[in-house]
Order: structure tokens, then C-alpha cells, then sequence
């Protein structure tokens, strides 16, 4: 009888054990969640306007061109030529300007977003500690995940509280 008693014991021992395991689709999770969304939505209207002043000046240069090559019919071929050399590098430095702020918007989108990838590690391991989780795997494209029940698929519980908690 005291074996039967241990072995109900520790059978119930090791079913207690036994981890909990979801698993949250990350391309879903990151489609879908909007401070991500803003963020993209920002750099985007950044981008755009960047590439507004690009072509702007690009217009204005390439009439400036055309102003210069009708004055340098009636210059020296030297004079031509020394004012050709001062156009042509300023060209190059507006070209490098206008590339510094190209670089410099696409880093500071890479900071932020890696700042919300960071943010959503976080939130997600606070809510599998929360809820009891022994491992969250993450699944999608690119994710560890091969195949996993829908019942262990926790995406929509983890994109309401993302969205949730960045609304506040």
C-alpha cells in the first residue's frame, strides 16, 4: 500500500512538473503592433520629405548647370574650365550632404526600432513569468518554431498588451 501511496505521489510530482510552453509568432506580433507601426509611419513621412528637398535641390543644381554652360560659351576655355571645377565640387558636396542625412535618418530608424524589438523581448518574457511560462518560443518566419498547437499560440495576447500598455 505505502508504494502504491509513494508512486500516486510522485507521478503527481512529476505532472506538476510538467513545463508550460506557448509560442508568439514574431512577424504577426511586430505587423501588427503599433508603436512599431508609428515608428515606421514617422520615418517614413521623414523619408519622403528628405527625398522632396533631394529632388528640390537636384532641380535647382540642374538649372544651375544649364545657366552655367550657356555663360561658359562666352568665357575663356580657363575661366571655363575653373568655374566648371568650383560647380562641380559643390555638386559633390551637396551630394554628400544630402547622403549624411540619408545615413543619419536610416540609424536613427534602426535605434528606435531596435529599441522596440527590445521593449517587446521584455514585455514578453514579463508576461511568461507572469503567467507561469517555463519557455516562449517565437514563430513565424525566421522563428524556432516548426509547428505548434494554436492553443500554445499566444500572438494576440501578447499584441493586445503591447498595444494596451503603448497606448497608456
Amino acid at each position: 500500500m505505502k508504494k502504491i501511496i509513494l508512486g500516486l505521489i510522485a507521478l503527481m510530482a512529476i505532472s506538476c512538473q510538467q513545463e508550460k510552453i506557448a509560442f508568439v509568432d514574431n512577424v504577426k506580433l511586430m505587423n501588427e503592433y503599433q508603436e512599431k507601426i508609428d515608428i515606421e509611419t514617422k520615418f517614413k513621412e521623414k523619408a519622403e520629405v528628405l527625398g522632396k528637398k533631394r529632388d528640390s535641390i537636384s532641380q535647382a543644381f540642374q538649372a544651375e548647370a544649364s545657366e552655367f554652360q550657356t555663360r561658359a560659351q562666352q568665357m575663356s576655355q580657363s575661366k571655363a574650365q575653373e568655374e566648371y571645377a568650383q560647380f562641380q565640387q559643390r555638386g559633390q558636396q551637396m551630394g554628400q550632404q544630402l547622403q549624411m542625412e540619408d545615413q543619419q535618418l536610416q540609424l536613427a530608424g534602426q535605434t528606435e526600432m531596435d529599441s522596440v524589438v527590445s521593449k517587446v523581448k521584455k514585455e514578453i518574457e514579463a508576461f511568461g513569468k507572469a503567467n507561469g511560462y517555463s519557455y516562449i518560443l517565437g514563430g513565424g518566419d525566421g522563428g524556432s518554431v516548426l509547428y505548434g498547437k494554436e492553443t500554445n499560440d499566444i500572438t494576440e495576447e501578447i499584441i493586445k498588451l503591447l498595444n494596451d500598455n503603448y497606448k497608456k
